[in-house]
């Protein structure tokens, strides 16, 4: 179902929801720090126009969680910005230890 929302604040339930099992949450953490990590690799080795590729594992990791482990369509399939900015908020909670089980 395409749900719409009218801002960030009421998305994030949504998205949370979305990534309720500890495994795909550990999966999105994964592949973003993965992404983070093979971006700056590309960027000292002087390759940037290969930046894109850094996409990659980030997304194999996240949807990897979403198709078999929660069994439902990611987010950025519906609403690509706020599931961006979802992750990097679902990230940072994590890594702080303050995302609500």
């Amino acid at each position: 179902m395409n749900q719409r929302f009218n801002s960030f604040k009421n998305f994030w339930p949504y998205y949370l929801g979305e990534h309720s099992k500890p495994a795909t949450r550990l999966l999105h953490c994964v592949g973003t720090l993965s992404a983070v990590g093979f971006a700056m690799l590309l960027i000292a080795l002087g390759k940037w126009w290969l930046f894109p590729l850094a996409l990659i594992p980030g997304y194999a990791f996240a949807w990897v969680g979403h198709f078999f482990i929660e069994r439902n369509r990611p987010a950025t399939f519906t609403h690509p910005l706020w599931s961006f900015m979802g992750d990097w908020k679902m990230l940072a909670l994590m890594l702080t230890g303050r995302l609500r089980q």
